[in-house]
């Protein structure tokens, strides 16, 4: 019987690009094969059809021997056709390279990669928690890191001073080895090297050839001032080293500001809230104020101030991170109600309810309006 056109078997046209070529061959190799088609007992000779086109037409020599002289041109030894002669076509070499540009990168590069033997370290992140005080002002600050650090007594190589790595024997150095089950070509990490693609015959006593040994150092760290939550800064090369010589990672320290007993932070603003004796509100008065430098404010209130009047004091509260003019800090009045009364005070308090009635506008006025609301219910 006849062999079908290449183009046709795989549904294009003969001016098709290789990508075109290779998004034709997967779909219609996913359509044909045999254990999607256990009932069709010409699945695995269609199948086989298409594998042997894929490996015609991805080829741009063989194409163009195939396009001039058709089949022909892999008949009568005109030139090499596909490995076996009888039309199966190499599949386990046509299915690789889809097989690479699927899973090529999640399984740590396409084959011919190798070379693994250095490798980065890890980044690492710590948890830095510091005052409002501190994070006003900034600070210099030492922590103490757990780590791998690159081993001293062979400089991270791994090996025994003097000694040299070797090419690995399983997978000449390319960090994977593959091996076909059935139609499949399955690519993995080397046994041997753990894909490093070399290894040490002579291993460092010390880090045991791993190139680096867990340890913990100080790092002075500089905390810029205006840090609040969240703040992430990164000190590069500070994380954990590579194995085999390979580059260091990233240390990458939180910050966390931890609450205040007097301030409240929003943003570069502070929020401080001060009570006050309902004598001073009512009459005026000056007090002092703390700020979060340490230093004291005197803000004056005016007669009649109620709970929850705020006053500004600019420039008193939190740097920016970026630089430019700090935020304000807000002075919120809470007025107090005087409590375990003696009775000699609710007898004053008592006389001056009387004396009253024209003071308190913001009661009269309130009561008025509930009146009115009761009356209209009435109605």
């Amino acid at each position: 019987m006849a062999k079908r056109d290449f183009y046709e078997l795989l549904g294009i046209s003969k001016g098709a690009s290789p990508d075109e070529i290779k998004k034709a061959y997967r779909g219609k190799a996913k359509e044909l094969h045999p254990d999607r088609n256990s009932d069709n007992p010409n699945a695995e000779a269609e199948f086989k059809e298409v594998n042997e086109a894929y490996e015609i037409l991805k080829d741009a020599e063989k194409k163009a021997a195939y396009d001039r002289f058709g089949h022909a041109a892999f008949e009568g030894g005109m030139g090499g056709g596909p490995r076996g002669g009888g039309g199966n076509g190499d599949f386990a070499s046509a299915f690789s390279d889809v097989f690479d540009d699927l899973f090529g990168d999640i399984m740590g590069g396409r084959r011919g990669g190798g070379g693994q033997r250095a490798m980065r370290g890890s980044d690492l992140r710590y948890n830095l928690r510091v005052s409002l005080e501190d994070a006003h002002k900034g600070m210099q600050k030492t922590i103490q890191v757990p780590t791998a650090l690159a081993c001293e007594t062979c400089d991270g190589t791994g090996a025994e001073s003097g000694a040299e790595p070797q090419t690995c024997p399983t997978c000449s150095g390319m960090g994977k080895v593959r091996a076909s089950q059935g139609f499949f070509t399955v690519e993995r990490t080397c046994p041997t090297c753990s894909g490093a693609g070399q290894i040490i015959q002579n291993p460092c006593k010390t880090c045991k050839g791993a190139g680096r040994q867990e340890k913990e150092r100080s790092l002075s760290v500089n905390i810029p001032a205006g840090v609040e939550t969240g703040t992430r800064i990164r000190l590069a090369g500070e994380g954990e080293a590579g194995m085999r010589g390979g580059p260091s990672g990233d240390l990458y320290i939180f910050i966390e500001v931890a609450e205040h007993a007097l301030f409240q932070r929003d943003g570069e603003n502070l929020y401080c809230r001060v009570p006050v004796s309902m004598t001073s509100a009512a009459m005026g008065g000056d007090i002092e104020v703390p700020t979060v430098d340490g230093g004291r404010s005197r803000v004056k209130i005016p007669a009649g101030s109620q709970s929850g009047r705020q006053m500004r004091l600019r420039g008193k509260g939190m740097p920016s991170l970026r630089g430019g003019a700090k935020g304000d800090m807000m002075i919120e009045l809470a007025v107090e109600t005087p409590v375990n009364l003696t009775s000699k005070q609710k007898e004053l308090l008592a006389e001056f309810e009387k004396l009253s009635e024209e003071n308190n506008p913001e009661s009269t006025g309130f009561f008025k309006k509930v009146k009115t609301f009761w009356d209209g219910m009435k109605t």
